[in-house]
């Protein structure tokens, strides 16, 4: 019992030490590829900004084709709300000389 009183702290100690090593070099690992991680994501974020220019002319063209659209939908419906007023009247006056005829 006396051996294995002796004996146990020495494992345990070199036990230790070995998780200690293995848990600096996994720190290490682990700071290196933060800094990969960062470096890819200052890249990401200089090509996305190199984009935005792209972005806002798609939208000025995307504003710019809605508001013809629209433009010329209001024109059409106008127009055909001219022509089925116009035949409105038509009807109601027609309409009205017939009851004054009667």
């Amino acid at each position: 019992m006396e051996l294995f009183s002796e004996v146990m702290p020495i494992i345990l100690y070199f036990l230790g030490a070995v998780l200690l090593v293995v848990l600096i070099m996994l720190v290490v690992k682990l700071i290196d590829t933060v800094e990969k991680t960062n470096f890819l994501l200052d890249n990401i974020t200089a090509k996305a900004q190199s984009l935005d220019g792209l972005f806002d002319a798609i939208d000025s063209v995307g504003e710019t084709i809605s508001s013809v659209n629209f433009r010329l939908i209001s024109t059409v419906t106008n127009i055909f709300e001219k022509i089925f007023h116009k035949k409105k009247k038509k009807k109601k006056k027609i309409e009205k000389e017939n009851d004054e005829y009667e």
